[in-house]
């Protein structure tokens, strides 16, 4: 007789899905860990300073998963709305027509969206594809991203915004931001870090943080970011406003009393928080453009170096900058100081600096400065024991000096 093979009941299309969906679940279930990720911090800390963000990057670079992740870390409901898809009236409002609209007016009603962001009262309202808006839509979003209303509603302080685009080379029928609406954001580049899209695939993603900001740094943070910036823009008016030339650069940061202020606002956090010069350099040169970002985190250094008149005070005692730039800026401030009221101590306090400055880091460095404090000798003052050490150095300058200005005179003559 033939062998009877057993029937076997075939498992159910709803058990399978069962299974695939408690796989993707498995896929899904990521840790995280602290990582220190620059770009990451950038975007909390302007988050934290309740300013407008907008991240840059290419298709797939992960923008929207960042966000996603930022809402979960923060503890914050996240609402997401595509502005490509929607018409002005969406972020205008929509008109309502009353019982009686000749004495009542026609109110402007809001979206559902923005209804649930005011009833939770806090929020992360992430505005994707903002590039593929066209201009119609740029203008209605101009109100909320600014002013935070969309038709008669006002979103609550709790509520932080976020935007993202692709760079309109690579956007679904992309177009330029408007100068208005670029102008109100930060903007920030968003790229990948080749070890955290490794580590995160295999399942921990850094996680984000609100920076911690030290309520006792607040005052003087407040303090340090106002003066760099009126500082920095004092010696530069120019830089006030300046609207850039070209449409593409037109859409992303430059520099207008709207972005000084989020930019001074910025400056204030990173202080309070104690935050790295890499995080602080892409909030700034993302609001104010890279060129009046790159001089205004310059002068930043400058506004931290020590007073001239107290290192002549106690030249033995003196705390010189570590780099290279900051230290001959020192050095020619205090030439410069001794020069204005030219007097016999502090001209020995300026050579005393000077060898204190020659023990502690770069010789060639003090060449420049000595070499204009001899200048400025009186004949009745005697010359200080302190400057024997010194002799040495500027004459081994000089003498390279020479030779190198003969080398190159015999190469110019043998061409």
């Amino acid at each position: 007789m033939p062998t009877r093979i057993p029937f076997a009941m075939p498992e159910s299309a709803d058990s399978q899905l069962d299974v695939a969906g408690a796989l993707s679940a498995l896929l899904r279930d990521t840790d995280t860990e602290p990582r220190a990720d620059t770009q990451l911090e950038a975007l909390t800390l302007a988050v934290a300073a309740d300013l407008p963000v907008l991240l840059w990057g290419e298709p797939g670079i992960g923008k929207t998963a960042a966000l996603n992740q930022l809402a979960a870390a923060l503890d914050l409901p996240l609402t997401t709305v595509i502005a490509s898809v929607h018409e002005p009236s969406d972020f205008s409002g929509l008109p309502i027509v009353g019982d009686d609209p000749a004495e009542q007016g026609v109110p402007m009603a809001p979206p559902d969206w923005a209804v649930r962001l005011v009833r939770a009262g806090r929020g992360l309202l992430f505005l994707d594809e903002l590039s593929t808006a066209p201009p119609a839509v740029q203008a209605a979003l101009l109100r909320l991203v600014l002013e935070r209303r969309i038709g008669t509603l006002k979103l609550p302080p709790g509520v932080r915004i976020v935007a993202a685009a692709n760079p309109r080379s690579s956007a679904a029928d992309g177009w330029e931001l408007s100068p208005p609406l670029a102008n109100r954001f930060v903007h920030l580049q968003w790229t990948h870090d080749h070890e955290i899209v490794v580590r995160g695939l295999g399942g921990t993603w850094p996680r984000a943080t609100l920076p911690r900001l030290d309520p006792e740094q607040l005052p003087r943070a407040v303090e340090f970011a106002r003066r760099a910036v009126c500082t920095f823009l004092t010696a530069r008016p120019t830089l006030v406003h300046r609207l850039p030339s070209g449409e593409t650069r037109r859409g992303g940061p430059w520099p207008s009393p709207r972005s000084w202020e989020m930019t001074l606002h910025l400056v204030a956090f990173a202080t309070a928080a104690g935050s790295a010069r890499d995080v602080l350099s892409l909030l700034v040169r993302g609001t104010v453009g890279d060129g009046p970002g790159l001089e205004l985190l310059a002068s930043l250094d400058r506004l931290d170096l020590p007073d001239p008149e107290e290192l002549l005070a106690d030249p033995s005692g003196a705390e010189l900058p570590e780099r290279g730039d900051l230290r001959q800026a020192v050095l020619d401030g205090v030439v410069a100081a001794v020069r204005e009221r030219l007097e016999k101590p502090r001209w020995d306090a300026a050579w005393a600096l000077l060898v204190r400055a020659l023990e502690t880091g770069a010789p060639d460095l003090v060449v420049v400065p000595a070499t204009t404090l001899a200048s400025l000798r009186r004949e009745d003052w005697d010359v200080p024991d302190t400057i024997e050490q010194l002799a040495g150095v500027v004459s081994l300058s000089r003498h390279a000096e020479q030779t190198k200005a003969r080398v190159t005179a015999g190469q110019k003559a043998a061409r």
